[in-house]
C-alpha cells in the first residue's frame, strides 16, 4: 500500500488530532480505522461539533429521554451526554497514550468548558474541576479559552494536575501569557510537592479565521500579495516564542522534574477561502513537537493530495517581514486578534444555545410521548 500521506506528517514530529467526535464514528469503527490507517493520535471537540452530532442524528434520543426523568438542567443533560462520549473516545485512544514512545504526549481527547464562562475565571475553574472528575481519565484535556479571564483559570487548573487545552488563541502576546500561566502552574504544583511529570497541555492557535478577517483589509491597502499569509506568519512567530520559552533556564528546572513543554496546536486549519489550496494550513506548518487538529474533510483532502514536508521553520524571515509590513501599513494586528477572540466566543455561544435548545425539544418530545 502506498505511504499514507496523513501518517507521513508524523515523520516530521507533528501529531494529527481529529477535530470531530460523535457516537456514529465510534460505533461504526471509523474512528479506530483513522487511528490505524491515518495515524490519528487524538480528538478535539467543541460545542458546535456536539450540536451537530446531537441535532442531526437520533443516536442521543434514548439517553435524552432517560435523562429527562431526572431533575437536571438541559446543560447538565448535555454534559452527561458529552462526558459519556469523551470517556469512550479516551478509552479508544488509551493505547496511544500509554505507548512508551509517546508516553503522555498523545492519545488525548479534549472537552470544553461552557462557552458562557469565557469571561468568568471562577466559573471556569469550577467547571473544569467538575468535568475532569466526571470524565476520570488521564488522557483527557479540559478546554479553557485563552481569554484574559482564562489565564488565571489555566494556571490554577495546571497547579491542580488537570490537563488543559488552551483554546481560542489568535495573538502572539496572549500566547506567550498562556505559556507563562502553564509554567507558573507547574511551579506552584512543584512547590506543593506534587508530581509534574503526568501533566500535559496544548495551546491552540487559530489560523484561517485570522486571514478571513485580515485579507479584505490587505486588499484595501493594496497589499494583495500578503493575502493568506498573515495567519501562517503569526503561527511561525508563535513557534519561535515556543522554542524560546521552553528552552529557558526556568523551564529546564521543571523539565528536570519531568515536566513536558506545552505544545502548540494549530486549530481552524480548514481553508475558508475557495481560492486557497484546501490543505494550505496543514502543509505550511508541519514541524516537530506540534499538533494539528483537523476536521474530517481537511483530513480526507490531505490523504488525497497533501504534501508532507518539514515546513514550519522555513521562511521565518518572510514571516517577520509579513508582520512588519502590516504594522507599516497601519494595520493593528492586536486590535484584530481581540476582535477575533470576541467573535470566537460568540461563535461558540451560538451553537451552544442551539444545542441546549435541541435538548429541550427532545425532552419535550419524550415527555409528550409518555403522557400519550
Amino acid at each position: 500500500m502506498e505511504n499514507n500521506k496523513v501518517k507521513s506528517i508524523h515523520d516530521f514530529g507533528q501529531s494529527i488530532w481529529l477535530d470531530f467526535i460523535d457516537r456514529q464514528i465510534m460505533e461504526s469503527g471509523d474512528l479506530q480505522q483513522l487511528i490505524d490507517e491515518d495515524g490519528v493520535r487524538g480528538v478535539t471537540s467543541n460545542p458546535a461539533i456536539f450540536e451537530k452530532a446531537i441535532s442531526s442524528s437520533s443516536d442521543y434520543d434514548a439517553d435524552i429521554k432517560k435523562l429527562s426523568q431526572e431533575d437536571i438542567s438541559n446543560e447538565d443533560i448535555f454534559y452527561k451526554l458529552a462526558v459519556s462520549d469523551i470517556k469512550r473516545a479516551a478509552d479508544l485512544f488509551k493505547p496511544i497514550y500509554e505507548d512508551e514512545e509517546v508516553k503522555g504526549a498523545d492519545g488525548y481527547i479534549s472537552l470544553e468548558v461552557s462557552p458562557r464562562l469565557a469571561r468568568d475565571t471562577e466559573g471556569t475553574i469550577r467547571q473544569a474541576r467538575e468535568l475532569w472528575k466526571a470524565v476520570d481519565r488521564e488522557n483527557v484535556m479540559i478546554k479553557i479559552p485563552g481569554t484574559a479571564e482564562g489565564l488565571p483559570a489555566i494556571q490554577t487548573c495546571i497547579s491542580e494536575g488537570i490537563n488543559i487545552n488552551v483554546t481560542l488563541l489568535f495573538s502572539l502576546d496572549r500566547y506567550e501569557a498562556v505559556a507563562e500561566a502553564y509554567i507558573s502552574g507547574l511551579e506552584e504544583r512543584l512547590k506543593a510537592n506534587q508530581p509534574i511529570d503526568n501533566i500535559a497541555s496544548v495551546a491552540s492557535f487559530f489560523l484561517s479565521r485570522i486571514d478571513v478577517l485580515v485579507d479584505p483589509i490587505l486588499k484595501e491597502k493594496s497589499l494583495e500579495q500578503l493575502q493568506g499569509e498573515v495567519a501562517i506568519a503569526s503561527a511561525k512567530k508563535a513557534y519561535e516564542i515556543y522554542k524560546r520559552v521552553f528552552s529557558s533556564e526556568r523551564f529546564k528546572k521543571l523539565e528536570a522534574k519531568g515536566a513536558k513543554p506545552q505544545r502548540l496546536l494549530w486549530a481552524s486549519t480548514s481553508s475558508k477561502n475557495p481560492n486557497f489550496r484546501d490543505t494550505k494550513y496543514v502543509e505550511a506548518l508541519i514541524g516537530p513537537n506540534t499538533v494539528n487538529t483537523i476536521p474530517m474533510d481537511t483530513l480526507e483532502a490531505f490523504r488525497d493530495h497533501g504534501q508532507a514536508e518539514n515546513s514550519l521553520e522555513v521562511g521565518l524571515d518572510k514571516a517577520t517581514d509579513t508582520l512588519a509590513q502590516l504594522k507599516k501599513a497601519g494595520i493593528k494586528l492586536d486590535d484584530l486578534t481581540q476582535k477575533l477572540e470576541d467573535e470566537g466566543i460568540e461563535k461558540f455561544n451560538q451553537p451552544y444555545a442551539k444545542l441546549l435548545d435541541a435538548i429541550a425539544q427532545q425532552k419535550k418530545k419524550a415527555l409528550a410521548s409518555e403522557k400519550s
